[in-house]
């Protein structure tokens, strides 16, 4: 029974159930981080321009909230980052941007300084949502200075602000990625 049940349609195997890397992470995907399993809650895609995309994954451990990104460029790249209050960073950040149309070269969070890596303007939007929901926004990415922890600026209007914090990760650092149960 079990052969032809394999023949003619039976259960198919997983086609890449040890190779999935971050990038295959996907709604509903489980996998391992710091000995703790998450569910990637939602799934966001950014747009920065010249053929230039990256995703970022809400992620949930059933108690706490965390943004997982994920870029190729020649490598992996990662984050794991939370929302933190634009307020938590030392010094009038939004009034700086205002006035000056860019933030400090430099910024203190936690006693720790970060330095501006690199500013970039994009296009975010929700998969599974209207195909034509995307919003327009200017992010500037600062590390300290080993490069090991990050802290991110964004801008989503006039007087809009969002801020987070996280850390770099390597790729082996995220583990065990597997779909959801159907």
């Amino acid at each position: 029974m079990s052969l032809f049940k394999n023949l003619f349609g039976g259960k198919k195997e997983d086609p890449k159930p040890f190779s999935r890397t971050p990038l295959d992470l996907d709604q509903g995907y489980i996998f391992e981080y710091d000995m703790q399993s998450w569910e990637v809650m939602a799934v966001y895609e950014y747009d920065w321009g010249d053929e230039d995309f990256s995703k970022e994954f809400k992620v949930s451990d059933g108690q706490n909230t965390y943004y997982l990104s994920v870029e190729e460029d020649d490598e992996i790249e990662m984050t794991w980052s939370k929302k933190i209050p634009l307020r938590s960073i030392e010094g009038p950040i939004a009034q700086q941007i205002e006035e000056d149309e860019r933030p400090p070269e430099t910024i203190v969070y936690e006693s720790r300084t970060y330095y501006l890596d690199e500013e970039s303007a994009g296009y975010f939007h929700e998969k599974g949502s209207d195909e034509n929901a995307w919003a327009e926004f200017m992010v500037w990415d600062y590390y300290d200075k080993k490069e090991e922890y990050q802290l991110s600026i964004e801008q989503w209007g006039p007087r809009s602000f969002e801020a987070s914090h996280g850390k770099v990760l390597k790729s082996y650092e995220i583990s065990d990625i597997l779909p959801r149960e159907q």
